[in-house]
């Protein structure tokens, strides 16, 4: 009882746009920090399953001057992440729109802080998306609430928009031809680092608005990004400049190599040509942070990424349709995504009872002829096979093998995720999720694979024929074991 009177004492902090990659990574840390949390949202259903029990979510749209006084109402701070880049019609003007509304929202709330994050950048020939960016933050101050506004460089982390377009054009093209502008010079910023600064802004006790310019250690240019990501994945990469590309062109090209980023990663290349380096280096003087390097800021995202597969993306804040699976399976940044889903009359715990029987003597499929053949092949170029089966044949534990897979993450009658270890150009997991509704349980089966370069790609595309029969037939296997169980 004490805990909840003393939750609910500290004071409110709203968090809006916290499906987004930012307010979703910093709704998880002001969780872990036991703050006391609301989130606007368009789509509560989507947060409901991703947010503490003390979280609470308010319904509504940031046109909506309703909604917005319903969900500023005891608010201390607000964070605001509202970002209209991937909307339609003009997303200038959408922006303008939607940061007139929370302005006066939170001066009528008698809102104590704002914080906002913008983009570094200066000078009369910005690009549209970042004097849109800066407009925003003139917006916000104009509301006479003290705001904090910071103004970041790239942002180098697993989701990030400018990560994924930057790896995913290292991982498709072994030679590339740039413009001039990737020479331009940026402080690329790690997301732990931007989250980290966001936090420490809870207790920065301001009078009036304030401007933070944050950035990385290092100055590097796009080409020297992309010239690191090859370096720690392994890969080799011909960078050829020519001074006749446009940003309009690589736009276009863009819609080519990343057709996924063209939408949204159209609006970012037109900025590329800016520098975005921090002039002012005040927020030394304010904040305890120490920011990475370029290179430990690439490594710390791919290992975090293998760790948890990206806890937020960008592509979370996009309507659920944009994410519907297609030929090829999803794609996010350089992962390669199929996954199937089905509902059964079971409860959780007797679904997830043959999930767990899978491989060794109980196969895969009924096409298991195809995993001995996949083993053989595998032994013959140095891999472990399917030599090793399994060893309980009704229970798994973390770290244990299934053939050729190894338990890596294990939450009972929940999940279940087997890394690959057999040879494969590249990385690849199976995961599978069992979910309670009202008819029962969803059975969630997902093939998640990293390629390494051109080889990983060809591998995926070449087997995703034979990967849609197969797959599709296991999880067919795991529902009929289901009726078969007592």
């Amino acid at each position: 009882m004490s805990e909840n009177i003393e939750h609910e004492n500290r004071p409110l902090i709203l968090i809006t746009g916290a499906s987004g990659y930012v307010g979703g990574r910093l709704l998880k840390a002001l969780e872990r920090q036991g703050k006391r949390l609301r989130c606007f949202a368009r789509r509560p259903e989507f947060l409901k399953s991703r947010v503490a029990e003390a979280t609470e979510i308010v319904k509504g749209d940031i046109f909506d001057t309703e909604a917005l006084e319903r969900a500023l109402a005891g608010v201390h701070t607000a964070y605001y992440f509202v970002h209209t880049l991937a909307g339609k019609g003009s997303f200038e003007e959408n922006d303008r729109r939607a940061a007139a509304n929370f302005a006066a929202a939170a001066r009528a709330a008698n809102l104590k802080k704002i914080v906002y994050l913008g983009g570094l950048g200066e000078g009369d020939n910005l690009s549209h998306h970042l004097s849109s960016r800066q407009e925003v933050g003139e917006i916000l101050r104009s509301s006479t609430v003290p705001t904090i506004e910071f103004r970041a460089s790239i942002i180098i982390g697993s989701g990030s928009l400018s990560f994924e377009m930057v790896r995913a054009l290292v991982q498709k093209l072994p030679i590339m031809t740039t413009p001039y502008w990737v020479r331009a010079l940026a402080q690329p910023i790690a997301i732990e680092d931007v989250i980290a600064y966001l936090s420490e802004a809870l207790d920065l006790d301001i009078r009036e608005s304030t401007i933070f310019e944050i950035g990385g250690k290092d100055r590097v240019s796009y080409e020297q990004i992309m010239r690191e990501y090859a370096r720690v994945r392994k890969l080799k990469r011909l960078i050829i400049p020519l001074p006749f590309l446009t940003p309009w062109l690589s736009s276009l090209w863009l819609a080519f190599v990343t057709p996924l980023y063209f939408r949204v990663g159209r609006r970012l290349i037109e900025g590329v040509k800016n520098e975005t380096l921090v002039k002012d280096n005040k927020a030394e003087k304010f904040f305890m942070v120490k920011p990475r390097g370029i290179r430990e800021a690439i490594q710390r995202a791919l290992e975090n990424e293998d760790q948890e597969f990206a806890e937020t993306r960008w592509s979370d804040a996009l309507p659920l349709q944009a994410l519907e699976s297609h030929w090829g399976g999803i794609k996010f940044g350089s992962r390669l995504i199929d996954t199937r889903s089905v509902r059964v009359s079971f409860s959780p715990q007797e679904a997830f009872r043959p999930i767990q029987c899978v491989g060794g003597d109980s196969g895969w499929c009924r096409y298991d002829w195809l995993f001995h053949f996949r083993g053989i092949i595998d032994q013959l170029i140095g891999g472990v096979g399917r030599r090793r089966g399994r060893g309980n044949p009704r229970c798994l534990r973390v770290g244990d093998t299934v053939d050729f897979w190894r338990v890596e993450k294990l939450e009972q009658d929940k999940l279940i995720r087997l890394s690959a270890e057999m040879k494969v150009p590249g990385r690849a997991w199976l995961q599978y999720e069992v979910n309670r509704d009202d008819f029962g349980s969803v059975v969630r089966q997902t093939a998640l694979f990293d390629p390494v370069g051109i080889l990983g790609l060809i591998y995926w595309y070449s087997l995703y024929p034979f990967h849609q029969i197969i797959f599709k037939d296991m999880l067919q296997k795991i529902v009929s074991e289901m009726k078969e169980l007592p």
